[in-house]
């Protein structure tokens, strides 16, 4: 999960492609993105059935985690699907754990005295040193190649990479390196700002850097976490897509099945249940198409945007 700084998050420097979209009568293009594939089989079969049954148009797999391996396969064998890594310094459930990609010995300030991921993204902050987060990264991403994902693009599991100004420099040059898009905004709100300076303070100069290198960068986030039913929970997503402004957004959302396995993990199994629901209902998708928005991948976005520069 990404934390909560994705609330909503807008942009003001815009691309070409988005000074298009926002002309009037302007496009609306949607990612509608699950995060934490790879993390249990039951979050891998839910956000498989929404990405073929449904409307999820890309997802990012967690690579340290124990069910990586199926997803991968997954991935691999559907090319055509859009799958991006959610680089992971946390494992933050209470009994299911997982550790580094990279051994241990070489990024000792990354595990906790368990040997497993820091819980939270604090512990990260207090305790990561930026050359052993780097040298996990890479790892992540080489497990991902190993395995033949086809990787379409890069973001960060609870912010975490997002929370530091060594963290954040690292995660862009990878983007940079790897030719990947990475999850990005060009200015935080107010709010963001002021919870994540580093942030606030490099957005505008790594976000030109990607786009130098024709990697798009996002208008606008948003991620939902409130809502006590599942009437309440789709009734927030209805209207977060009826007042989906134009230009190139992603809705980040987590799918699952309520089962046994996903509740002896975590206690937002049945969200996870209702995210999965919510996207393969026919009337969200009915809703989607009468407000004329493109559900688009991050492929489809990488190449509408190079398209829309060379047309300038």
């Amino acid at each position: 999960m990404l934390m909560r700084w994705l609330a909503i998050v807008c942009a003001t420097l815009v691309s070409p492609l988005a000074v298009m979209a926002a002309e009037p009568g302007g496009k609306r293009y949607l990612i509608i993105h699950a995060d934490d594939a790879g993390m249990c089989h039951s979050v891998n079969s839910a956000t498989i059935e929404a990405m073929e049954r449904g409307c999820v148009s890309s997802a990012s797999i967690m690579v340290p985690c124990p069910w990586f391996p199926e997803i991968a396969a997954y991935a691999k064998e559907h090319p055509e699907k859009d799958f991006g890594l959610h680089l992971t310094l946390n494992s933050e459930w209470k009994l299911y754990r997982w550790g580094p990609v990279a051994p241990r010995e070489q990024v000792p300030s990354l595990v906790d005295k368990d040997g497993f991921l820091h819980r939270d993204v604090a512990s990260v902050v207090a305790q990561a040193k930026a050359s052993e987060v780097e040298v996990e990264l890479r790892a992540q991403i080489a497990r991902a190649r190993q395995f033949g994902v086809p990787i379409t693009h890069l973001d960060t599991h609870m912010g975490a990479l997002v929370s530091r100004a060594d963290l954040l420099e690292i995660y862009v040059r990878l983007g940079l390196e790897f030719d990947l898009p990475v999850l990005f905004l060009r200015r935080p709100d107010e709010r963001t700002a002021q919870a994540y300076p580093a942030l606030a303070e490099r957005a505008a100069e790594l976000s030109q850097a990607l786009e130098r290198q024709r990697l798009p960068v996002l208008d606008s986030l948003s991620q939902f976490y409130g809502g006590t039913t599942h009437e309440m929970r789709k009734a927030n997503y209805l209207e977060a897509l009826r007042n989906l402004q134009p230009g190139v957004s992603e809705l980040i959302i987590h799918c699952g099945f309520d089962n046994e396995e996903l509740r002896a993990i975590t206690n937002s199994s049945a969200n996870r249940d209702g995210d999965r629901r919510i996207f393969t209902d026919p009337e969200v998708m009915a809703e989607l198409r009468r407000l004329d928005i493109t559900v688009i991948s991050w492929k489809q976005f990488r190449e509408l945007s190079a398209a829309t520069s060379a047309d300038k």
